[in-house]
């Protein structure tokens, strides 16, 4: 089964040229010809962001699709994604969007060009009032790791990229799922689905009574079984490969943002990865603070469990087991990796 694939407008002739010479290389020679994409001393680190954005999307998709809400202008997806300077491990962080953090003192709104004092927020309101440069330093002042490159996709890309998958991505679950606010109404068992049936799935928040953190795990899911579905095929043509890298990258600037011939690189080096070598965690999280005025509900870390997580990737090591990390107060978002194997659709 595929998928229709939107029309796209017609490629420049230097990117058709590329995709033509793509196309014609070996999978193992593909990294040697994008060459721009860092190789750190400790591993690579991707910060990976959802941004709720309706831009591009038809009146028909969003009544489809539920998307007719307000956006935020926000993050609603956090992921730091670590790979291993060897290239034999990948790990994956998911910042909460909820999570509380203090902006500091004399940072420029983008929307207005003021100059704000030092205030506390949450973490997805970086991209608000700074953009990807002030979610950059955000995140990377929350972890004390360097953010290397950043990709940012906003509903559009994330449909137009599950689209590109032939097949669709599969979704599988144990009890049925409903949600009233994105329209899920998924049965037990496993089916695939394309972009906007994904984009449900992964904005679901009301489906499980885990709010925010069983909408993470959904996300981690859904990434795991997109590579899955990935390895049949694509990751050995380059010319699908380019094409999909593009449409996932998009054209926006970003600060430290990822290229579709940088992602090409990232391809190349993890083709042989297999998915027990991807673990997928939560930063551990110790409880819910007091509402705060201007701000509302937020999260506040483990401080000491979020620390020995950032540390082992700073040192390019293996995300510690669940019982090397203080229990979380709050039981859903207690602190598991979960390697992507696990995570995998039958």
């Amino acid at each position: 089964m595929k998928f229709p694939l939107p029309r796209r407008p017609r490629r420049p002739l230097l990117v058709t040229a590329a995709l033509t010479a793509l196309a014609a290389l070996a999978p193992g020679a593909l990294a040697a010809a994008s060459s721009d994409l860092p190789a750190p001393e400790h591993g690579l680190n991707l910060l990976v962001v959802g941004i709720d954005s309706r831009k591009g999307v038809t009146p028909e998709e969003k009544e489809r699709f539920r998307l007719g809400g307000k956006e935020c202008d926000c993050t609603d997806v956090m992921m730091l994604v670590h790979v291993s300077a060897e290239h034999d491990r990948v790990d994956v962080v998911s910042l909460p969007r909820d999570s509380l953090t203090t902006f500091p003192d004399q940072h420029r709104d983008r929307r207005t060009g003021k100059m704000h004092a030092a205030h506390q927020a949450k973490i997805n309101g970086a991209w608000a009032e700074g953009g990807s440069s002030f979610t950059v330093e955000t995140v990377e002042s929350l972890t004390g790791l360097p953010v290397h490159r950043y990709l940012e996709i906003d509903f559009r890309r994330f449909m137009d990229t599950v689209d590109r998958v032939d097949g669709g991505v599969p979704i599988c679950t144990e009890k049925p799922l409903k949600d009233p606010s994105t329209g899920l109404d998924l049965e037990p068992g496993t089916r695939a689905v394309g972009g906007g049936e994904g984009l449900q799935y992964v904005r679901s928040r009301k489906a499980d009574g885990q709010m925010d953190f069983g909408r993470i795990q959904k996300q981690h899911k859904f990434v795991v079984n997109t590579l899955e579905r990935l390895r049949e095929g694509v990751l050995d043509d380059p010319g699908r490969l380019l094409d999909l890298a593009e449409t996932l990258r998009g054209t926006a600037d970003a600060e430290r943002g990822i290229s579709a011939t940088e992602l090409l690189t990232l391809a190349a080096r993890l083709r042989d990865l297999p998915p027990d070598r991807t673990e997928f965690a939560t930063v551990p999280v110790r409880g819910f603070n007091p509402n705060i005025a201007g701000v509302g509900s937020t999260l506040d870390w483990d401080t000491e469990g979020a620390a020995e997580v950032f540390r082992r990737l700073r040192e390019d090591r293996p995300l510690p087991a669940a019982d090397e990390v203080a229990p979380s107060e709050i039981s859903v978002g207690t602190y598991r990796p979960a390697p992507g194997a696990s995570l995998i659709c039958p």
